[in-house]
């Protein structure tokens, strides 16, 4: 059986020695090649563009266009790139802003080496991952924000139901719609409903509300395996 090529790694940060440190972390891994690394936002869009990575490492705190501001950009040039945050921010507003802007994880630079390069690998696998300090943080400021709201599940199908507890798991698209038995298209539909109808912005906070409300997917009858 062939071997499944690596993927694809961009770093964009403007710390040199962070960088060099990244590239030699990546190195320890034989799913992960790093392909290219750029010291500004405007830089890494650029890149981004033309190497098409599958996954981006994004710093937030940089000179000239910031992580936030890259993301934005990078999500509206419609790349295919799972983008995951590297940030010494623990603070609540930073991760609230990368989530909505379409980050597919959060992880803190004082993790450990190890940690933090398993927890690269699992987001390459097609997982979400955030810093495990860092959850309740999460879940607290979406807990006040369905206080508000008055956000519950009723308004939801079966099938989005089991969607939303694929997303508590960390799934991607593909791997949801590899566990439900659908098409990867109709994954993406029944996720642009759903957050639609419980009012949020991207499918992280989704996953992170789910979680907190204990709705993990164990199963239904959809022969849902999430």
């Amino acid at each position: 059986m062939k071997a499944l090529s690596p993927s694809s790694v961009l770093i964009i940060d403007d710390h040199p020695l962070f960088r060099k440190g990244v590239s030699q972390l990546l190195a320890l891994n034989n799913e992960l090649h790093l392909i290219g690394e750029a010291s500004s936002g405007e830089e890494g869009l650029e890149m981004a563009k033309g190497l098409e990575p599958d996954m981006i490492l994004l710093d937030l705190n940089m000179k000239g266009m910031n992580g936030i501001d890259t993301l934005r950009a990078l999500r509206e040039a419609d790349l295919a790139a799972r983008i995951l945050i590297l940030t010494v921010s623990d603070a609540a507003d930073d991760l609230i802003a990368a989530i909505r802007a379409g980050a597919d994880g959060y992880l803190l630079k004082d993790m450990e080496p190890e940690e933090l390069l398993e927890r690269i690998v699992e987001a390459q696998r097609g997982r979400i991952v955030i810093s495990e300090s860092l959850n309740g943080l999460l879940a607290r400021s979406l807990r006040e924000e369905t206080q508000a709201a008055e956000r519950s599940t009723t308004p939801l199908t079966d099938r989005e139901r089991d969607i939303l507890g694929c997303l508590a798991n960390g799934l991607s698209n593909k791997l949801i719609a590899r566990e439900l038995n659908i098409a990867e298209g109709t994954v993406k539909v029944h996720i642009k409903n759903l957050l639609k109808k419980l009012k949020f912005r991207s499918r992280l906070e989704a996953a992170v509300w789910a979680i907190d409300q204990n709705l993990r997917q164990q199963g239904t009858g959809h022969g849902a395996r999430c």
